[in-house]
């Protein structure tokens, strides 16, 4: 389609005002146009960050030697006609801005040809005007070289941050663009040296192994759903791999990387069941939306967008993760430490043959080291020093270096732990029920279990919150809470932002099986409570309820239902160094093997680990 300005009206209606405040939006806005233009090989070179050289060189339809010039004219676009076609917009770019502004703010000098023409076109442009223009032999497609960006605004030049920062985020953008086009090989040159190289053979595991590495690429799950709202295709991650911010959640809609609260909300969501606290999942994943059902004319970056069926599009993108975790059975692994003076230290290692092979090592003595109590309880997320949210979690660390010990646990974590898919060991099956052996407990807490060539360590506390949590919101989803009345009721005083959170949230408090009525000014009387749990303190869990209210205000209905459902799960659940006999932890263990997730208990942590067979032998040297 040939360039052509867009009208005044048009003009006025689109995002318009992009300013190029960094080397990064160089990129993106020459990468967005290379894919638009049918390139199926790009590479982008930089220099200083981007600031002394950015080289952006595709092999798509090129520019025609009419359409040149046009190109670098304000809101002169090839990709839309008049108002009507923002909302049915397929193409990355649209606003016709980029070039002009690029070449407003530094030295450009394009080469472009199209598939039919013998020759190619070179332009040359510097702040905005035209130096050079004529006729250059050149490979089909186009490349930009841009000089001394901000060489005429000093004063964005200042604001800049350090090379490597800058080159940071562009590799960034990269990135983003490979795995939103696998199709396409990305090839990404940082001060001479090559940083990213993708096949462009159409296989997104490939591109995520070449950004992310093995670790995560070995764990990933494959997301697949047609849904009212959207389709949805990708990876997403085992929750192994979380991460402590939301780096690694990367999505498209319709081909654009892109920033959403309600996509967000909807996949940490579907992930806490099996993810703690302030741990976020490795999304890779591509919404397929009706354009007519979005609007990314929003900001100028085009990073925001706006939809006219949010409900809809959360239940649906929360559904679909939801659906491709259940039935997953996942159980941290423990593996002992080889080193007894490194308890991180791997013994073996997998090459690139997938063949197993030694480390080498110091010939020494290597002593079994039997995990102690506060590396178990790491394990299985249990923090175990000002803990106040879990009454079990009472154990003491040494005073002295606690900050380096909790490193040092985490660390032995890190390197000894991997998630395994328990279709493997087959432990859901209805003869796991019949072989599965109790064998005993530790520390009052965690009882072990022998099944085939493994063995079992389950949390009775962690379990049996999730057995009362699923329980309970089984009844709350056929509506069959019970209330149990109080004689006599209890009164409460609220001061006045808990009585406001309290009457926003009278559903979900009825929902749960509360009756509360208003007694005369700020207090309010509790005539009847959950039935399910008769020995929690009845006033004390009520105000937590509505401290957790009132320290998250933004969370909708169902979040906040979820959340106290754990919460009163948690209290009510045995603790950890309490009494439990071997038939109590049958029934336990029976109740919590029909759940569809008894791995996790409501806020994330693990409710079981594996040690095997041949992990122990090894270190009693049975076997090498």
């Amino acid at each position: 389609m040939p360039i052509q300005v867009l009208d005044e009206d048009t003009v006025n209606k689109i995002a318009a005002g992009e300013v190029i405040e960094r080397p990064v939006a160089v990129v993106k806005e020459l990468l967005e146009n290379a894919i638009d233009a049918g390139a199926d090989s790009v590479t982008v070179e930089i220099k200083d960050g981007g600031k002394s050289l950015i080289r952006v060189t595709d092999n798509g339809d090129g520019i025609s030697e009419e359409d040149v010039r046009l190109a670098f004219t304000p809101h002169a676009t090839s990709k839309i006609r008049q108002i009507k076609d923002l909302l049915s917009i397929s193409t990355l770019g649209f606003r016709g801005e980029a070039l002009a502004s690029i070449a407003s703010v530094s030295q450009l000098e394009m080469l472009t040809k199209t598939r039919d023409s013998f020759n190619g076109s070179r332009y040359v442009i510097e702040g905005g005007t035209e130096k050079s223009f004529g006729q250059a032999g050149c490979p089909d497609g186009t490349t930009f070289i841009v000089h001394n960006l901000f060489y005429n605004t000093p004063a964005r030049l200042k604001f800049l941050k350090t090379p490597q920062t800058e080159a940071g985020y562009i590799s960034s953008t990269v990135e983003h663009m490979a795995l939103s086009n696998p199709a396409v090989s990305f090839r990404f040159i940082n001060q001479n040296q090559p940083r990213l190289n993708t096949s462009g053979n159409g296989n997104l595991k490939d591109v995520i192994y070449n950004i992310f590495g093995r670790d995560i690429t070995s764990n990933l799950l494959e997301a697949d759903a047609i849904k009212n709202s959207c389709e949805i295709s990708g990876f997403i991650g085992k929750p192994v791999i979380s991460r402590g911010n939301r780096g690694c959640i990367n999505y498209f809609v319709n081909g654009r990387y892109i920033k959403s609260n309600i996509i967000n909300r909807a996949i940490e969501e579907a992930y806490a069941p099996y993810m703690m606290n302030h741990k976020y999942p490795f999304i890779v994943l591509y919404f397929k939306i009706n354009p007519g059902l979005i609007d990314i004319n929003v900001h100028p970056q085009k990073m925001e967008v706006r939809f006219t069926n949010e409900k809809e599009l959360y239940n649906d993108i929360y559904n679909a993760v939801s659906e491709t975790l259940k039935h997953k059975e996942f159980i941290p692994e423990m593996v002992f430490g080889g080193d007894k003076n490194n308890p991180g230290a791997s013994v073996v290692k997998q090459d690139k043959g997938n063949n197993i092979k030694k480390e080498k090592q110091e010939e020494k003595e290597v002593i079994l080291r039997v995990p102690e109590q506060k590396e178990i309880n790491n394990l299985f997320g249990i923090v175990t020093e000002n803990n106040s949210k879990e009454t079990e979690n009472k154990k003491e660390m040494p005073a002295k270096n606690t900050e380096t010990k909790f490193r040092e646990i985490a660390a032995y974590n890190a390197h000894n732990t991997r998630q395994e898919t328990l279709f493997e060991t087959d432990i859901m099956s209805a003869q796991a029920e019949k072989d599965i052996k109790i064998t005993g407990q530790v520390f009052s807490t965690y009882w072990i279990l022998e099944y085939g060539d493994n063995m079992f360590l389950i949390d009775q506390h962690a379990a049996h919150e999730k057995v009362l949590y699923e329980r309970f919101m089984k009844q709350i989803e056929n509506n069959q809470v019970f209330t149990q009345m109080l004689n006599p009721p209890v009164v409460a005083s609220l001061s006045m932002a808990e009585q406001q959170v309290l009457e926003e949230n009278m559903q979900v408090f009825k929902k749960l099986g509360y009756i509360i009525e208003n007694f005369g000014g700020k207090e309010y009387m509790l005539s009847g409570v959950p039935a399910q749990l008769p020995d929690i303190s009845t006033k004390e869990l009520f105000l937590e309820i509505i401290d957790g209210l009132l320290d998250n205000k933004a969370v909708i209905a169902k979040e906040t239902l979820l959340s106290r459902v754990a919460t009163m799960s948690c209290k009510a659940a045995i603790k950890g160094g309490s009494s439990l006999d071997t038939r109590q932890a049958h029934e336990l263990l029976k109740e919590l093997m029909a759940l569809d997730n008894p791995y996790n208990c409501p806020h994330g942590r693990p409710v079981m680990i594996k040690i095997t067979k041949r992990e122990l032998e090894k270190k009693f040297k049975r076997i090498i």
